[in-house]
């Protein structure tokens, strides 16, 4: 936000403005917006490989953290954000080489947030299964968010971040459910992170769940193909449910083992929609165990008493191209020891031991 001169009214004069003008790097050391802002000078970026064909302005708000989305539009509106020199659009797509300048502005100094721990930053390291110049595989444990927010402090991106304290660019490529474990892919490059989206998109990416489900899974219902809406609590909270009015969704499953009152099963989402497979597994008649959220009380106690303490979801296996080179990769997560003992308890039941 530009600073307005100060200006007086001499007596029987009209008063005039001075036109604002930019606060330079050092004007700004001296300038005193209050306790919790921050305001920077002019200053000018060159567009590398990474931001060639991002939009103007999403490269802002990356730039700008913190700074609104409305503040980001009116500066470009103004004419204080330039393209080489020339005033450009919010939706103009950046250049490898273009000089883009940035105008002074206020941004209110973020509240400290707590860091993630040594202890939970090894945890996740240790849980990186791939890694490469472009995107990195995590085997994301069950309870940790993948990103901050809603009350939490930090998530899987933001854990990674803070390891990798050098890392120009992390982002995440999809997302997994708090509760839900497994591989989840983060991206090293804007360049990759596109990519992966558009893979995504075009679904070439295949993604394979395990799930264990209450109840004896049919051999025949392999294909679940019910519209999904979202929609919120009362008390705010997220939920989904099989809606006419909701957005296409198509899961197909694969019972892989029975056990006595459950059955575990492949989930393959062939599209992307929140809580997907937990809510194509509750219209079928058989929600997945632990699901606080969509199974019921009774069941769920039931599930308490063989030992679960955890929602049975894992993302087993992720089969895709890599950025780059294109080659063909699988990878596979084994189960953490609470998803393993569970299934160890139902094979004992099942023999009659327990």
């Amino acid at each position: 936000m530009s600073r307005k001169t100060a200006t007086g009214k001499p007596a029987k004069s009209r008063v005039r403005k001075s036109a604002p003008h930019p606060v330079s790097r050092e004007d700004s050391k001296q300038a005193s917006p209050g306790p919790q802002a921050v305001q920077q000078g002019v200053v000018w970026v060159t567009v590398d490989e990474d931001n060639h064909g991002q939009r103007l302005d999403n490269f802002l708000l990356a730039q700008l953290r913190g700074v609104p989305r409305s503040i980001i539009y009116r500066i470009v509106r103004k004419g204080e954000v330039r393209i080489n020199k020339g005033r450009v659009k919010p939706d103009t797509r950046l250049v490898v080489g273009d000089q883009v300048r940035i105008p002074p502005v206020i941004r209110k100094e973020k509240v400290p947030q707590a860091a993630p721990g040594s202890r939970v930053q090894s945890v996740v390291e240790a849980a990186v299964v791939f890694e490469n110049d472009q995107m990195l595989v995590v085997n994301k444990p069950s309870g940790i968010a993948v990103h901050g927010g809603s009350g939490l402090s930090f998530g899987l991106i933001e854990v990674l971040r803070s390891a990798r304290p050098e890392a120009r660019f992390l982002e995440l490529v999809h997302r997994l459910d708090r509760d839900t474990s497994g591989l989840v892919m983060v991206a090293k490059k804007r360049s990759a992170l596109r990519f992966l989206q558009d893979e995504l998109r075009q679904r070439r990416i295949r993604k394979q769940y395990h799930a264990l489900v209450a109840g004896d899974w049919p051999d025949k219902l392999n294909r679940v193909e019910e519209p999904l809406l979202r929609y919120e609590m009362p008390n705010g909270e997220r939920r989904v449910r099989v809606d006419e009015a909701g957005k296409a969704s198509l899961t197909t499953f694969r019972c892989l083992e029975r056990y006595k009152g459950y059955s575990l099963v492949e989930a393959s989402p062939i599209t992307g929609r929140t809580h997907q497979i937990r809510v194509h597994s509750l219209c079928s008649g058989h929600p997945i165990a632990g699901d606080d959220k969509y199974m019921d009380d009774v069941s769920l106690k039931a599930f308490r008493a063989v030992g679960g303490q955890r929602l049975m979801l894992h993302a087993r296996a992720l089969e895709f191209s890599l950025p780059v080179t294109g080659e063909a990769v699988r990878f596979e997560a084994p189960y953490d020891d609470v998803f393993s003992h569970v299934l160890g308890r139902l094979e004992v039941r099942a023999t009659g031991a327990d």
